[in-house]
């Protein structure tokens, strides 16, 4: 199959380049990589040539060269003497030795809440940065080092949080973490050493986080969540002295917590000398509010701020962050040291540069606008297709709440979902108290605007 000639506006949809922005080639890569891995460009399929490609698209031909070097440098091109550039038959940027299993993942679920579009990785500029912190890290580097992370990475995500986040945390006050999975772990062995069984979790919530808890040792204490964010009445009845809380965008329902609800949330920990943990779940992504602030700006004493890269950049980075109290953060290092002596150094450092250099802010902001334009999008097919449904959830986030029709049991849709393979979760499976209407928890980010629609479309056709 060949594309070039009288195919002008192919390319045009196929490779969308903001030349008002700088480093066009990194959006042409990342283009071309996205459509290869979405399946827009077959296996087979001939690329014009770099001088036609670059006529087409208005650059210059060492922009398309570098493209076309980077694409066959992960295996997803070929060049072929006498045939051009083609889309190689099987992507791999490893070669795998010779009779090795070599099971392929499986791809996200459209509609599958809680995971970014991991097409959309900033390779490019990721490898820069690793580069630039391998070239300059130093000897002492590469030895074992301080658990709680690199300096220059705590140093420039207390910066970034307290820009952005509104934080009060000095750089000795942040643990890098493989994760929030790893931060919640060291702060249940800490609440389990200070004799605290029990804690309190917004219900609904993620059923995974509630089972996680659970295998560490606690005992988790369902709280109420309504259109002002958990019910903090409840929570002083229910007498635990730690709560793990959404405040910036709540899973499921998106709700934010209210600024009387976060005094009256600090109040309590005050008076019962207790833990608030903070998950910033989602808080970079706002698309029709105000940025809010987190908790831990407010109480810095009271509350335990954690985050990750795994919605921005990508789950498989295994790259979080702690932010403890003061009078938490000796047996939490203690904690850490004892859980793996450190991360990995490199990888630390690389996303130091990557912060630094500004490169997290700009995927960032492409990956805002790109997230509002899916949403967009699945409101718009919500709305044609399933006209009596109620959305909600849908001004910050990667997710959105479709309430269902009276009488529509969400569990057995999402199973027939889930056949179908579309990745909607059911809103009643996300709750440990009864009641409450029916409705799904559809994700948005990691598919395009068109295949979203379609899959709406599908779960429609079930009802």
């Amino acid at each position: 199959m060949l594309l070039s000639e009288g195919h002008l506006s192919v390319w045009e949809a196929l490779v969308e380049l903001d030349r008002t922005r700088p480093r066009v080639g990194e959006q042409l890569v990342g283009a071309l990589r996205e459509a290869i891995t979405r399946g827009r460009l077959a296996p087979g399929t001939r690329l014009p040539s770099t001088r036609d490609l670059a006529a087409d698209l208005g650059v210059s031909r060492g922009l398309v060269v570098g493209a076309y070097e980077q694409l066959a440098a992960e295996g997803r091109l070929v060049s072929r003497r006498g045939s051009g550039t083609v889309v190689a038959e099987v992507v791999t940027a490893v070669p795998r030795q010779r009779g090795a299993a070599a099971p392929r993942p499986a791809a996200v679920a459209p509609l599958r809440p809680g995971v970014p579009d991991l097409g959309a990785f900033p390779r490019t500029a990721w490898r820069r940065a690793y580069e630039t912190a391998l070239t300059s890290a130093l000897d002492a580097d590469f030895d074992y080092g301080d658990a709680t992370g690199v300096p220059r990475l705590r140093a420039e995500l207390a910066g970034y949080l307290g820009r952005v986040r509104a934080a009060l945390v000095p750089p000795d006050g942040l643990i890098v973490t493989a994760g929030v999975t790893q931060g919640l772990a060291l702060l249940a062995r800490v609440l389990l050493a200070r004799g605290a069984r029990r804690i309190g979790l917004e219900d609904p919530g993620p059923v995974s986080l509630r089972d996680h808890l659970v295998r560490l040792g606690l005992d988790v204490v369902p709280v109420p969540v309504d259109a002002d964010g958990v019910d903090v009445a409840v929570l002083g009845r229910t007498r635990v002295r730690a709560v793990l809380l959404t405040p910036a965008h709540q899973f499921p329902t998106g709700v934010v917590l209210a600024p009387r609800r976060r005094a009256e949330v600090i109040a309590w920990a005050r008076r019962v000398d207790g833990l608030v943990i903070e998950d910033d779940y989602d808080a970079e992504y706002r698309y029709d509010r105000d940025p809010v602030a987190c908790l831990q700006g407010l109480a810095p004493d009271r509350v335990a701020l954690l985050g990750s890269v795994s919605k921005v950049l990508a789950p498989g980075l295994r790259l979080g962050w702690l932010a403890a109290p003061p009078d938490w953060l000796a047996d939490l290092c203690a904690a850490k040291s004892d859980a793996d002596n450190g991360g990995p150094a490199l990888q630390q450092l690389a996303f130091a540069e990557f912060l630094a250099g500004g490169g997290y802010d700009r995927h960032l902001r492409r990956a805002r606008r790109m997230h509002r334009e899916r949403r967009d999008a699945v409101v718009a097919a919500v709305r044609r297709h399933l006209p009596r449904a109620r959305v909600s959830g849908i001004a910050a986030g990667l997710h959105l709440v479709v309430e269902l029709p009276p009488g529509v049991d969400d569990r057995a849709l999402a199973e027939r979902a889930a056949a179908a393979g579309l990745g909607p979760l059911a809103l009643s499976g996300l709750r440990v108290r009864e009641g409450g209407p029916g409705g799904l928890v559809l994700g948005y980010a990691a598919h395009t605007p068109h295949e979203l629609a379609t899959a709406v479309r599908a779960l429609a056709a079930l009802l």
